[in-house]
């Protein structure tokens, strides 16, 4: 398929494009039949803002297609649905979830420029977490939540995002400082992610922590088994009452000598 000119791209109006990022970029252009069999082809190369654009741009691409008759709809869906929740790992696992300290003042400080950050953000996190061996499973302003099939691969990704976070420049030289929980349970998972009560301790266990801190669970500390790094230490933080849960739950610090150490109380 002959490239799609920049001219031509810039007349096309934006429904001629099965995906906008949060940038402003038209992705995947489905004007055309051969662009739509390029959009499928590509399809799983596309790094979507969260699970929501990627499922409108599906939604998008699929009706694309059906215009232009050009496969079965049931076969479009099996192709388009490999990283949907049959993918995510069921059992006993460990979550991670990260979010911005302070996002209300980084919004009046990035004005226009915050869409941008946030996509830039979510695609740094995505990197991190997958080379840990991590997956996606939802993305949400500026929280971000995966999962792990081992702890110590979420606790790899943790260490790894507040490493990268530190050497990161961004824009207007706003100081990004992010907070990261990890949990470990057996929540249900089901055609739309997972539920349970695994996935709101998590969130209430990164809720309690501060910007550059990685707070912990009992069940993810005792789950990392095998050796540990030799500069990796825990500290413990005591019991806490985390709304919602119905008992008090033992959290644990991550310590590194390269990262931040002294925190406030926990926000509990």
């Amino acid at each position: 398929m002959a490239p799609l000119p920049a001219r031509k791209r810039s007349q096309l109006p934006d429904s001629a494009f099965a995906y906008l990022d949060a940038g402003g970029r038209r992705r995947l252009p489905i004007h055309d039949a051969a662009h739509v069999r390029n959009a499928l082809a590509r399809f799983n190369q596309v790094i979507f803002d969260d699970e929501a654009s990627r499922e409108r741009a599906r939604t998008k691409l699929l009706k694309a297609a059906a215009k232009h008759g050009i496969v079965p709809i049931g076969f479009i869906t099996g192709q388009l649905s490999s990283r949907g929740a049959r993918r995510l790992p069921s059992g006993w696992v460990t979550f991670l979830l990260a979010d911005v300290e302070g996002s209300t003042g980084l919004v009046r400080q990035l004005g226009d420029g915050y869409a941008s950050f946030i996509a830039d953000l979510r695609r740094f996190l995505r990197l991190s977490v997958r080379r840990s061996g991590g997956l996606e499973v939802d993305a949400h302003a500026d929280e971000f939540f995966a999962v792990f099939k081992q702890a110590p691969a979420g606790l790899a990704a943790a260490l790894a995002i507040q490493r990268d976070m530190r050497r990161q420049a961004w824009p207007l030289g706003a100081a990004v400082r992010m907070r990261i929980g990890l949990h470990s349970g057996r929540p249900t998972l089901t055609e739309s992610g997972y539920v349970g009560l695994a996935v709101h301790a998590v969130a209430r266990i990164s809720g309690a922590a501060h910007g550059g801190q990685i707070v912990m669970s009992l069940a993810t500390f005792r789950n990392l088994d095998g050796p540990m790094p030799d500069d990796v230490s825990f500290i413990e933080l005591g019991q806490h009452r985390l709304h919602g849960l119905p008992e008090a739950e033992a959290i644990f610090q991550v310590s590194v000598p390269d990262l931040p150490g002294r925190f406030p109380p926990l926000r509990t």
